[in-house]
Formats: C-alpha cells, sequence, structure tokens
C-alpha cells in the first residue's frame, strides 16, 4: 500500500472537527495520494468515510487499535 503523504491527528476531537479538518487535509495534497486520519471520536468512522465517498475520493481502509480509528483516504478529485 502506499505511504500517506499527511497525517491528522484528530484525537480528542469530536464532531464535526475530525470532519472539518480531513477535508482540510485532502485539500493539500495533489489527486491519488494518500492522508491518514487518526480519530477517537466514534462518529469520525461513520462520518468520514461518508463524505469522502460523496466527495469523490476513496477509502483504502479504516482500522481500530484500542479506540483510535485510522482511516486511510486517497484523494480523488
Amino acid at each position: 500500500m502506499m505511504e500517506s503523504k499527511k497525517s491528522v491527528d484528530c484525537l480528542g476531537m469530536f464532531c464535526p472537527m475530525p470532519l472539518f479538518m480531513a477535508r482540510k487535509a485532502i485539500e493539500e495534497i495533489e489527486v491519488g495520494e494518500i492522508i491518514e486520519v487518526l480519530a477517537d471520536d466514534p462518529s469520525a468512522k461513520k462520518d468520514i468515510p461518508d463524505w469522502a465517498e460523496r466527495s469523490g475520493h476513496k477509502i483504502l481502509g479504516i482500522e481500530e487499535d484500542d479506540g483510535i480509528f485510522i482511516i486511510k483516504i486517497q484523494r480523488g478529485v
């Protein structure tokens, strides 16, 4: 798997901040590059992938490690 271009630390933040930060980060990378979002707000596990897919980006994976979600997103358009 390709390495993340940018990591976004949203630990301790609640909705909608993880989504806003993911959105800002994806705009700062090139099409095809990957960001990794770290979040511990359970709503981020659903909200971020929903937004990404609606926006034309690809979810490469969602892992959970001790209550922390690691969401990898590849920029589409």
